[in-house]
């Protein structure tokens, strides 16, 4: 069955015409969150959050775009709200773990680095530094520098110009460049507090 016969069943409440777009595009979305997450738990669950969310507005698909762009507009809706959520999440831990200043006492250290497993510092403070860009930014890495979309494919999904993508990216690059830099100079793993500065747009 052809995506779009496939595309028009499904908006006809046809089971099997959604489980052919399914089958075509589930996997490159789960690498897509993947990408976003780094971890295949969460990757998994947002894979099925994105399609249950594409079932339940595939009526409202009017074709003006190609139904992959339309597609990932709305994984990258459901990625963009679970990494807002998960950044309040971190945020209320970190001042859970915070020294206290009142009492005097240190604050818990949770997940605190192995100092055994150095030889994996490269690797980790990279995917460390891509976990600590603001949501949008890090969106147009993965899509851009990772998944291999060009800036005119980012622009349909995220309803920008090819200029804002082209910006984001630039401005990812640049933050990535910085923690990496302070990882160097300092001889440490990155930490969630190098993450604060956000200079990408939103995306609403």
């Amino acid at each position: 069955m052809p995506e779009a016969e496939a595309v028009r069943g499904a908006q006809h409440g046809d089971a099997i015409a959604f489980k052919q777009l399914y089958q075509l595009h589930s996997r490159r979305i789960y690498i897509l969150f993947l990408r976003m997450v780094a971890n295949p738990t969460e990757a998994e669950d947002l894979t099925q959050e994105a399609f249950l969310r594409v079932f339940r507005k595939i009526s409202t698909f009017r074709g003006e775009s190609a139904f992959s762009t339309w597609l990932h507009r709305v994984a990258l809706n459901v990625a963009l709200m679970h990494l807002r959520r998960k950044s309040l999440v971190e945020t209320s831990l970190d001042e859970m773990t915070a020294p206290d200043a009142d009492r005097g006492e240190p604050g818990k250290e949770v997940g605190g680095p192995d100092l055994s497993l150095t030889w994996l510092v490269d690797r980790v403070n990279l995917e460390r530094a891509v976990a600590q860009l603001p949501p949008t930014c890090r969106m147009v890495f993965v899509l851009h520098d990772i998944q291999g979309f060009k800036h005119r494919e980012i622009a349909g999904m995220m309803g920008w110009s090819v200029g804002t993508s082209k910006v984001q990216l630039h401005r990812a690059h640049r933050r990535l460049r910085d923690l990496l830099r302070e990882t160097l100079t300092s001889g440490s793993v990155i930490s969630k507090a190098t993450g604060q500065n956000n200079q990408c747009a939103p995306l609403y």
